[in-house]
């Protein structure tokens, strides 16, 4: 089973939001249930990294009892799609359906997308900085944050 980015939003989504190996759990729960197919764990490594690249995915931090634990969260770009077979991975993984601070959300998701383009700006990568341009339009719509001085650096170093 190969997910696509939107595919993998969606699972999160069925809980508000999975660690890594809880996805992957989840993702092997719905291939089983696909007549026995299993998921290529490289593959799905990437399609995760690739994910978050593109900010279809977004990582949480959230504490439970004093302790960190980071989730991967259906991110701004995402247009979430549970996979065929995984609308039961919810009972199956027996996990409850995780409430986010979505403020908290935005603020660790604006961290992500400065950092985003500081490290396209130093690259100069052409490609990766109008992504990122129109991905602060998505970003701005799905949380309560300002991006134009980040957009302004952007077409700055577009120019």
């Amino acid at each position: 089973m190969n997910a696509t980015a939107d595919e993998l939003a969606g699972v999160v989504d069925l809980f508000g939001g999975l660690t890594r190996p809880e996805l992957e759990q989840a993702l092997s729960e719905a291939a089983f249930r696909a007549d026995g197919q299993s998921v290529d764990e490289s593959a799905l490594e990437a399609a995760i990294d690739d994910a978050l690249e593109t900010f279809a995915l977004v990582e949480y931090e959230r504490r439970v009892d004093d302790e960190r634990q980071p989730l991967l969260v259906a991110g701004p770009t995402a247009f979430p799609s549970v996979p065929e077979h995984a609308e039961d991975v919810p009972h199956i993984l027996d996990i409850d359906r995780r409430r986010l601070d979505r403020d908290a959300l935005g603020e660790q998701v604006y961290e992500q997308f400065v950092d985003a383009v500081e490290t396209a700006v130093d690259a100069e990568e052409g490609d990766q900085l109008r992504q990122l341009l129109d991905v602060s339009y998505d970003v701005e719509a799905w949380a309560p944050v300002d991006l134009a001085s980040e957009r302004d650096r952007l077409e700055a170093s577009l120019e």
